[in-house]
């Protein structure tokens, strides 16, 4: 009997557990937010439609826009900063989107930019920055597994130069003589009483030698920045002068190259 009871008892447990468990996921998963960009106006060229329709809101990671809008005439080009933004500049764009109805999901927190690429549309005011915040009272995202590179490499930035001002156009060639892949590293290696390194987020700001919103700051003197997306990464010295004495580096990153066993290449050749 008493066995009989136990094993209820604890079957009433795990599904008083089961229960709870399953409202806590729902519960978090119902808590993102799902927002029509400028309601019923949709993507549109209005002026100030966007700013005024943003500020009233605040956005979340977890969250996501909708974008609605005739794929005939536009799109949703998504722009690495603040200049992009300000300037309507889709040269460089971090994504591009044409469905006429496109869902951006928050994955993680900070700044986003959104512009048509149409410029004579953005410049009548399509175009949406959105700052977006952890909201702490919803479950956390498990950390991306740590990953790794058996392949990958370690450059030294300017080889035997290090990283100081040199010649103009040095690190432009230095890096456009390399293939970079994600996994890669970086070593940047200066005197710190008298630089840095400013990893910054878009080809304005690297062209402009714009130092004001960098994605991060090293200077310790001997740096080391490991490639973990594919695309376009951006660095200069914030140190006055020596950027547009030449001191900034572009590095474009591809995947890293498919190695199949030598057991497949023989079974698929046969």
């Amino acid at each position: 009997m008493a066995t009989t009871t136990t094993k209820k008892t604890n079957t009433m447990i795990f599904g008083f557990v089961l229960v709870m468990t399953t409202f806590t996921l729902l519960l978090g998963s119902c808590s993102a937010t799902i927002y029509k960009v400028g309601d019923s106006d949709g993507w549109t060229a209005k002026d100030d439609v966007y700013n005024s329709w943003a500020e009233r809101k605040e956005f979340h990671v977890g969250d996501s826009l909708v974008f609605e809008y005739d794929r005939n005439v536009n799109d949703v080009t998504q722009v690495s900063g603040a200049l992009e933004y300000q300037f309507c500049d889709s040269f460089s764009p971090k994504a591009v989107y044409n469905t006429g109805h496109d869902v951006v999901t928050f994955t993680e927190p900070g700044f986003y930019y959104f512009i048509s690429s149409n410029l004579v549309q953005c410049q009548l005011g399509q175009r949406l920055d959105i700052l977006v915040v952890h909201d702490a009272s919803r479950p956390i995202p498990p950390p991306p597994p740590s990953m790794f590179y058996p392949f990958a490499r370690t450059y030294k930035v300017g080889g035997s130069k290090g990283w100081r001002v040199y010649d103009n156009d040095f690190y432009h060639k230095w890096s456009e003589e390399k293939q970079f892949y994600v996994g890669d590293r970086l070593l940047f290696k200066y005197n710190n009483e008298a630089n840095d390194v400013l990893e910054i987020s878009g080809h304005l700001e690297f062209k402009s030698c714009d130092p004001t919103s960098p994605v991060a700051v090293h200077k310790t003197g001997y740096d080391f920045f490991r490639l973990t997306k594919p695309g376009v990464h951006y660095f200069i010295s914030s140190k006055t002068g020596h950027c547009a004495a030449g001191l900034k580096l572009r590095v474009v990153v591809q995947q890293p190259l498919t190695i199949v066993p030598k057991e497949m290449e023989l079974s698929s050749s046969l």
